[in-house]
């Protein structure tokens, strides 16, 4: 991390772009979700993450509009066998996601199955990569102590993720600095980093990127953006 951001020397392009604009609640009509990429393509967020059922729709919304379709896997308790994981990730990518945020499985990390772990991320990751697509590996820390954190992360990177993330946004807490801090000392540069669950706000937005984050989710995505052109003067 070169930079150390504040709402003064923030642009407007490093807020956008460091947004996935999260349209993962239930009951999101189709309706919905298309307004959802709508407002995306206006504030030119970095990417929508979407259900894996509305990808297609969100494709044809967003083409050309330079916002990336990204969507979940294995989604939201990581509980799939490699085998589901893989097969949904490729119906995605068919369908036209290139970002797939993928739960690892929560329960055998802490179980100690790092073997297991690793092979499943790196059964996603094998389905990406002919295609370009990211892979970023959801950790659920509300579940996690420090030290399987650390282990979630490092066993990512070593499957061959782009991204460690810290939660669903589902679970009973989200991001916090402290973990975004343990996560970006847990892998190298090549792997970045994504908060999802509690970056509500343009100061948390800024902290995050100061704390490691290189992503958020967000749907509070008009609030953030609108708020920095207020305090900014624009």
């Amino acid at each position: 991390m070169t930079d150390r951001w504040s709402v003064e020397t923030i642009t407007e392009e490093k807020v956008a772009g460091t947004i996935d604009h999260s349209l993962l609640r239930p009951e999101l009509t189709t309706g919905e979700v298309l307004t959802g990429c709508e407002l995306a393509a206006a504030y030119r967020v970095a990417s929508v993450c979407c259900r894996p059922l509305d990808v297609a729709a969100c494709r044809d919304a967003l083409s050309g509009s330079g916002v990336a379709v990204g969507t979940v896997v294995g989604f939201p308790h990581g509980a799939s066998t490699s085998a589901v994981k893989e097969a949904e990730a490729r119906r995605a990518l068919d369908d036209g996601a290139v970002e797939l945020d993928m739960v690892l499985a929560i329960g055998w990390l802490r179980s100690g199955q790092d073997a297991y772990v690793q092979d499943d991320i790196a059964a996603v990751v094998a389905a990406a990569r002919p295609q370009g697509a990211v892979v970023k590996v959801i950790l659920e820390n509300a579940y996690l102590t420090d030290e399987e954190k650390v282990r979630g992360c490092r066993l990512s990177e070593r499957a061959g993720a782009d991204y460690v993330k810290t939660s669903t946004g589902f679970a009973p807490s989200g991001s916090s600095m402290d973990d975004l801090r343990l996560m970006r000392a847990s892998v190298s540069d090549r792997v970045k980093v994504k908060a999802a669950g509690g970056i509500r706000t343009l100061d948390l937005l800024v902290e995050g990127l100061n704390a490691g984050m290189d992503r958020c989710g967000a749907t509070a995505t008009a609030a953030i953006i609108d708020d920095l052109r207020r305090r900014q003067g624009r």
